[in-house]
């Protein structure tokens, strides 16, 4: 299969996915031929499939399923694509294909199409497994790409049980899962992945259209991604009030009967215990150096020197993912509301996928 076959099928799942987008938009003349077939056999069972996934996963809402899938469809435009690739010429070349296993996380919808599209766009052979957490997605989003293009056939493969005959892997997990992977995956050319976490960084100045942008950073997906913010910096003396006010918006959480188990019980532990903590009836903010924060709270930490605190975040970069501030001090940062944006670019863990594949074949 050719690079631009495999660049234009993409560019097709693209226009697909945006149907899915409360948003939606035109697709473009030259694709509705091709979305109209795709839909006479794929809409209905889609849109079923993304409203049924609570039932299987309670954290995978509709509203959450339908946000990963739209920011899918962000990626998958012909400019997105082009200048995500261009810095891998060798992509372009006819290369024997290999067998990459790639081993993929739950916690979030769809968490694993990043690799899945790397794979498949460096001409490589996607040999996959799921997580019991998600399961279902990825296989319906398969089929779709093979009727775009039946050569996408020989090039994707699902495993239920073992992983065989693969040349490298590509595992996702926990800190605790990375030293099974490394045993047993070890002689393979990999990328293994541990637990990470994002933070922010404030001032006390910011507005109240960034601090509610923040609230995306930190609600969205119920706070389960790597990306999404579980640790707070402050200065001292932080009003929370401003914070609380922005947040105020996702109180619809607690509607949620997974995550109102989830505060209920931190709440209790904490009152139980007499920890001092913030609690505005639907988060629980506790002060903490502690970085990886149970669902419903967030970890906070006062800070005196904005210097001193940007030479410790520093050091961290192998637990945060993501550093959203809008201070200059801050290698890598992002601004807010964009943590849960990710661009092709920003791979997990800061590892990049398309050089460790292209590599394979040198």
């Amino acid at each position: 299969m050719t690079f631009r076959k495999r660049i234009e099928s993409l560019i097709i799942l693209g226009c697909f996915f945006k149907q899915f987008n409360n948003n939606q938009e035109n697709v473009e003349e030259k694709y509705k031929t091709v979305i109209t077939r795709l839909n006479s056999e794929f809409y209905d069972s889609f849109i079923n499939l993304i409203k049924v996934q609570k039932n299987y996963n309670a954290w995978f809402t509709e509203e959450f399923v339908k946000y990963a899938i739209n920011e899918i469809s962000e990626w998958l435009t012909e400019s997105n694509l082009n200048i995500f690739i261009e810095k891998y010429p060798e992509v372009k070349k006819v290369n024997m294909p290999k067998n990459i296993g790639v081993i993929m996380a739950g916690n979030i919808p769809l968490v694993g199409f990043h690799d899945f599209l790397c794979v498949l766009i460096t001409g490589n052979k996607f040999i996959g497994k799921l997580s019991s957490k998600d399961s279902q997605l990825l296989v319906l989003v398969a089929e779709i790409l093979i009727k775009i293009d039946y050569e996408f056939n020989d090039y994707i493969n699902f495993e239920e049980k073992h992983l065989k005959n693969i040349d490298a892997i590509i595992a996702t997990g926990s800190n605790n899962t990375s030293r099974y992977f490394e045993y047993y995956f070890g002689k393979y050319p990999h990328i293994i992945r541990k637990s990470r976490c994002s933070a922010a960084i404030l001032n006390g100045k910011e507005t109240k259209e960034e601090l509610a942008k923040l609230a995306d950073d930190i609600f969205i997906y119920f706070g389960l991604g790597c990306r999404n913010v579980s640790k707070l910096y402050v200065p001292e003396n932080y009003n929370f009030n401003h914070f609380f006010e922005a947040v105020e918006k996702y109180n619809y959480l607690y509607e949620h009967n997974k995550y109102a188990n989830n505060y209920d019980y931190n709440r209790s532990i904490l009152l139980v215990n007499q920890i001092q903590h913030f609690d505005n009836g639907f988060l629980l903010l506790k002060e903490s150096e502690e970085y990886f924060s149970p669902i419903s709270i967030i970890y906070f930490e006062y800070y005196k020197d904005v210097i001193k605190l940007a030479e410790k975040i520093n050091t961290l970069n192998d637990i945060l993912q993501c550093i959203i501030t809008k201070d200059i001090n801050f290698a890598d940062r992002i601004d807010f509301g964009n943590s849960q944006r990710p661009e092709l670019k920003d791979y997990a863990d800061n590892i990049d996928t398309i050089d460790f594949l292209t590599r394979l074949n040198i």
